[in-house]
């Protein structure tokens, strides 16, 4: 019977777990979908920020690849630079699993928020780096890389970071609050 007890607790954590990815990543989607596009129809990513709080939250491999394959899916569908789909989906399951390896390996430092923030800042970079290599080789860039790089992924490198510093902080006081479990709430 005890043993009957401990899956359904599991289950309901992961059901749990399912919600509040969801939440971040509609979130995310909101925010990315009523931002307008600029440089040539990208926008800053603010569904690549609420992938990083969720992957802080659940470093895990399933649960990163879940919010990462899902973000990937959303911000190539809801983009507004050409042919965007699949390099989103290719720059948010690498950045996802790089962040997520990071993450492992800084595992105490990262619950940092200054720490998390320079990691969102890098995240960004990276991903913004991994978007436009991917566009370029598979159907081009409207703009050179460079260009692209300083006007797109700087700018958005910094607004994901000051995202960061406002949302992190109020999603994990909530999650304390609510005596849910995550990687930075305790046990």
């Amino acid at each position: 019977m005890q043993s009957l007890e401990k899956i359904e607790e599991r289950l309901e954590l992961k059901t749990k777990n399912l919600v509040l990815m969801a939440l971040l990543v509609g979130v995310g989607t909101v925010l990315y979908f009523v931002i307008p596009g600029y440089g040539n129809g990208m926008k800053p990513d603010f569904m690549l920020t609420m992938m990083f709080i969720g992957i802080f939250l659940f470093p895990t491999f399933k649960e990163s690849f879940l919010l990462s394959i899902t973000t990937g899916i959303l911000s190539g569908l809801f983009t507004t630079f050409p042919g965007g789909l699949v390099p989103n989906i290719i720059d948010k399951a690498i950045t996802g699993l790089v962040f997520l390896l990071v993450v492992l390996a800084l595992k105490h430092f990262a619950k940092n928020i200054a720490v998390g923030t320079v990691l969102v800042g890098l995240g960004t970079i990276l991903s913004g780096t991994i978007f436009l290599t991917s566009a370029l080789l598979l159907s081009g860039l409207p703009d050179a890389f460079d260009v692209l790089f300083t006007i797109v992924v700087l700018p958005a490198t910094a607004m994901n970071a000051v995202a960061f510093i406002v949302i992190y902080p109020i999603i994990t006081n909530i999650l304390k609050r609510s005596k849910f479990e995550t990687a930075v709430t305790p046990a």
